[in-house]
Parts: C-alpha cells; structure tokens; sequence
C-alpha cells in the first residue's frame, strides 16, 4: 500500500515536472523563432506572390503611369494620376464585382449607364451650341 503511494506520488510529480519542461520549451522555441526573424531579413517568412494572373475576381491588373515632371507639385501630378484611374474604369469594375451581379442585374446597369451617358452628352452639345450663339 505504502509502495502505491509513494509510485503514484513520484508519477504525479514526474507530470509536473514533464509539463513544465514542455512549456519552457516552447517559450524557448517561441523566442528562437523570433530571434531568427528579428536578425534575418523579415521579408523572408513573407511567401512570394509569383502569379501574373490575378487572385480574385475583384483584383484586376492595373498598370497606370505618369510621367512627373520636375518641379511639378504633387497635387497636381496626383490629380493627373486621379483622372487617369477614373479613365481607365477599374474602379467602376472593383465596384461592381464586390457583389455578385446577376446578368439580368448587369443589363438593367449597362442600360441605366448607356441613358446617363446619352443624357450628358446631349447637354453638354446643347451647352456648345448655347456658347457659339
């Protein structure tokens, strides 16, 4: 009986104790891990997005430059750049790709942007001809 005991109570502190080495251990590997990050180059944990083809439906391939002359102030070669990404409508595109859109949903927009444009073009001739008259 006394033997039990004394086994059960050796095993017990034989769990404590492998519990606790267990958790200096990944304290210490915890702190290598970081040690490693801090003295080599972050970037080198950080994957590498090789792909040219784009993740997601709402990620486009966008490539818009400007040519920023020297002396030019930054607001105005910022609102050049603002003018070319509003040309070149990817961000109508983001917009309208954040949401699924059916194509019956796609028509009704298509034919609602085709009136507006119409509609702006028609005044902005009746606003020439207002001008030259």
């Amino acid at each position: 009986l006394f033997h039990r005991a004394l086994i059960r109570n050796i095993e017990d502190n034989f769990k404590i104790l492998f519990i606790e080495t267990m958790a200096r251990l990944s304290t210490l590997f915890v702190a290598l891990v970081a040690a490693i990050a801090t003295l080599s180059n972050v970037m080198a944990f950080v994957p590498v997005n090789t792909r040219s083809v784009p993740a997601s439906s709402t990620e486009l391939a966008v490539n818009i430059k400007i040519q920023v002359g020297e002396g030019e102030p930054i607001e105005s070669a910022l609102r050049r750049f603002k003018r070319e990404v509003n040309k070149s409508g990817h961000l109508m595109d983001l917009r309208h790709k954040r949401y699924f859109e059916n194509s019956q949903d796609r028509k009704k927009r298509k034919i609602v942007q085709a009136r507006n444009r119409k509609r702006l073009e028609r005044m902005q001739k009746r606003r020439m001809q207002q001008q030259r008259s």
